[in-house]
């Protein structure tokens, strides 16, 4: 179909985006993949379901896509780091591929006993036609376990609309389709949407809310067990952490079972305490509100007196971000509090809504990045005279070649970083990666050079 040259919306009601100019926001364009592609991202948001089978039905290549990429961690079941697959040849994909997929889904069914299989469709077997819904009806039958279909193939746009695909089949699949023993509630239940506990960093964040007495009833879906998350419908609080993507499935629970919903960060001390007392602002209750606010003075001046030496050492010092969407802006707060000075930051995979927050935390004293690419960030270092990157690992490599301080940022890293405990760890780490003593011995000149020799002499 030839283009029109109109942009096409993604329809948000609860979305700054939609106003009478703007339906909602930019539709990707298919094919659109720059950062991960709709396939990435549904399993970016479902993986972390971690006791439910995650079948893909189609090429073995595209298992590899998502799967273990991300450190997502699980406190008990690891079924999630299965990596199932159809395995589609040529002769399926010409002849049809739905009997390989009942098979498998009978297969991982019979041998793992999960409480639930996501199968996730493909380029290939979206392109093919292949009736999904239909076998995934029957098995689920069948078998009496709930058999998800995840319509997520890659070429429907970008990882964004992915996380939002597999927010939709949440919603129309699995929420509300189970309950709770009523003695189990609480007046504090609250769901966590859109933090998938990476390295970590949800167990930290529950921590903070257990001390006053919150409870998380499902969390979506980092550590999420797949009984839990039917059972959120019953939750007082929906709270969206840092994933503007999954809006539409928080917009979704208010408007059908009632649930209000607050969007918070936890990176940096300003935004963790704003968070906490957004969190008991939306539960209207007069005691649990003061032991919030009791919480936060505590932890503000505790971490003040951990963290006063490497805020001395962080004072003044440059730094460029190179990350993508909602850590575009929530990471500034927290180098920020912490005396550094953001002199770029990455904007390629943020949102208008992540842009001006980005603006609104740097004025105009930042350079924007919106394109990738190592020449670009590094042409923006040197200009802007900047100490150290802070970005996702695959930059790693471009900072060390070139002398430069790095710490990783992104999915893949082993650190958390949310909360008061998290802040603590990001100080440490950016004073180790600054004042390693590898940065003055890459500055001298080699011992073949005349310069000192190091190691034990022969």
């Amino acid at each position: 179909m030839a283009s029109t040259g109109k942009t096409s919306w993604i329809p948000e009601p609860d979305c700054e985006h939609s106003t009478s100019e703007k339906k909602g926001c930019p539709q990707p364009k298919p094919g659109d993949s720059a950062g991960g592609c709709s396939f990435d991202g549904a399993q970016i948001t479902l993986l972390p379901i971690a006791d439910a089978a995650h079948l893909v039905h189609g090429p073995a290549g595209c298992v590899g896509n998502s799967w273990e990429a991300r450190g997502s961690l699980s406190s008990g079941p690891s079924l999630s780091r299965y990596g199932f697959n159809t395995d589609l040849s040529e002769q399926d994909i010409i002849m049809g591929g739905e009997r390989k997929l009942r098979n498998a889904i009978g297969m991982v069914i019979e041998r793992y006993r999960p409480p639930a299989v996501f199968v996730y469709s493909t380029c290939v077997t979206a392109l093919t036609g292949e009736d999904m819904d239909a076998v995934c009806s029957e098995a689920s039958k069948q078998w009496n376990v709930p058999v998800v279909p995840v319509h997520s193939p890659g070429f429907a746009g970008n990882k964004n609309k992915g996380n939002k695909l597999a927010g939709d089949a949440l919603f129309k699949h699995v929420i509300g389709t189970g309950e709770p023993e009523a003695e189990t509630l609480t007046p504090f239940d609250i769901n966590f949407i859109g933090e998938y506990n990476i390295a970590g960093e949800q167990w930290d964040i529950e921590e903070l809310l257990n001390r006053v007495g919150i409870r998380v009833l499902s969390r979506i879906t980092g550590d999420g067990r797949f009984n839990e998350i039917r059972h959120a419908h019953r939750a007082k609080l929906d709270v969206v952490i840092c994933s503007r993507a999954l809006i539409s499935l928080a917009r979704n629970m208010k408007e059908k079972y009632g649930i209000p919903y607050v969007e918070v960060s936890f990176y940096g001390a300003r935004e963790t305490s704003f968070s906490l007392s957004q969190i008991a602002y939306f539960l209207q209750d007069r005691e649990l509100d003061e032991r919030v606010k009791e919480l936060i003075r505590k932890e503000e001046e505790d971490l003040a007196k951990d963290i006063a030496l490497y805020k001395k050492a962080l004072r003044g010092k440059k730094v460029v971000l190179y990350t993508g969407g909602v850590k575009s802006w929530s990471v500034i707060s927290a180098l920020q509090e912490l005396g550094l000075k953001v002199v770029g930051v990455g904007t390629n995979k943020s949102s208008d809504e992540d842009i001006s927050r980005i603006k609104e935390r740097v004025g105009q004293e930042a350079e924007l990045i919106p394109e990738g690419g190592a020449a670009k960030i590094l042409k923006v270092v040197r200009e802007r005279k900047a100490d150290i990157i802070v970005a996702g690992g695959r930059n790693m490599y471009v900072s060390l070649k070139e002398q430069i301080p790095f710490l990783d940022i992104n999915q893949e890293r082993h650190t958390a970083y949310a909360g008061y405990v998290g802040m603590r760890r990001l100080a440490r780490d950016l004073v180790a990666a600054l004042e390693n003593p590898v940065w003055k011995l890459v500055n001298k000149p080699a011992p073949w050079q005349g310069g000192e020799t190091y190691g034990m002499e022969m």
